[in-house]
């Protein structure tokens, strides 16, 4: 198969109930209450949420795993991708959208040997698991379909403004509601823009963040208005 479209999250592995790790001593109210508070220091939040993540990692994936398979049944962004993905000879399902524990803070990824990651302890809801499920699905088309090297910049920022584009991640309500973005005009571009630009300053080739900001330019008139498969922004 040709080169992965992006790369995946980091995920780890719960220690041996046994022997339990020294994170747990975080995973407290006392530290709870800090966090609320303000007076936890930036290191101890950061422990408490990843002591926090390996102590409910059975309960995300299962609830990951529920909200997953329901999304691939009833929604319908979901299954209009999973329809157009299995028109280019593949197929998105249960066995190849796995939902994992992940210690990098991302949502999710795709990988075109090893399919959808999805990181259960970053979701909020069932609608940011289905706006992530679409993000990665423009992904998986893309890659079907374009042949997208991940290695090509141009072709990394090209998939990301369509994804941010189509899977309605950056509709209104949600930058409105679950980001503070609360401009009202440009507000899809702005959104699409930050999130391709973010994402290509992550790629390896990318210089900082002006190399991004410049690739993202490059191609944005020609991938922002590609609405394939739908005929147009769908939400």
């Amino acid at each position: 198969m040709a080169d992965n479209t992006t790369s995946l999250p980091q995920t780890g592995l719960s220690p041996s109930p046994q022997a339990p790790s020294a994170s747990d001593s975080f995973y407290t109210w006392r530290t709870f209450f800090s966090i609320l508070t303000g007076s936890a220091s930036a290191s101890e939040t950061a422990s408490y949420f990843a002591a926090r993540d390996i102590a409910k990692e059975s309960s995300d994936c299962a609830r990951c795993e529920k909200q997953r398979d329901w999304l691939l049944q009833n929604s319908p962004i979901v299954r209009f991708m999973r329809d157009n993905i299995n028109s280019l000879g593949q197929d998105i399902n249960s066995s190849n959208v796995r939902c994992k524990r992940c210690t990098t803070r991302q949502s999710g990824g795709f990988d075109s040997d090893f399919g959808i990651l999805v990181c259960a302890n970053q979701l909020r809801n069932q609608g940011h698991l289905e706006d992530t499920m679409a993000h990665e699905m423009v992904h998986a088309y893309d890659h079907l379909r374009f042949k997208v090297d991940r290695w090509n910049l141009r072709h990394a920022a090209c998939t990301e403004i369509r994804a941010s584009t189509l899977s309605g991640e950056c509709r209104f309500g949600r930058e409105f509601f679950t980001r503070g973005q609360y401009k009202l005009t440009q507000q899809l571009q702005e959104c699409v823009r930050r999130r391709a630009t973010l994402s290509v300053m992550n790629r390896p080739g990318c210089k900082d963040d002006v190399h991004a900001a410049r690739i993202v330019n490059e191609v944005w008139d020609s991938c922002f208005n590609d609405t394939r498969p739908f005929d147009e922004i769908y939400r």
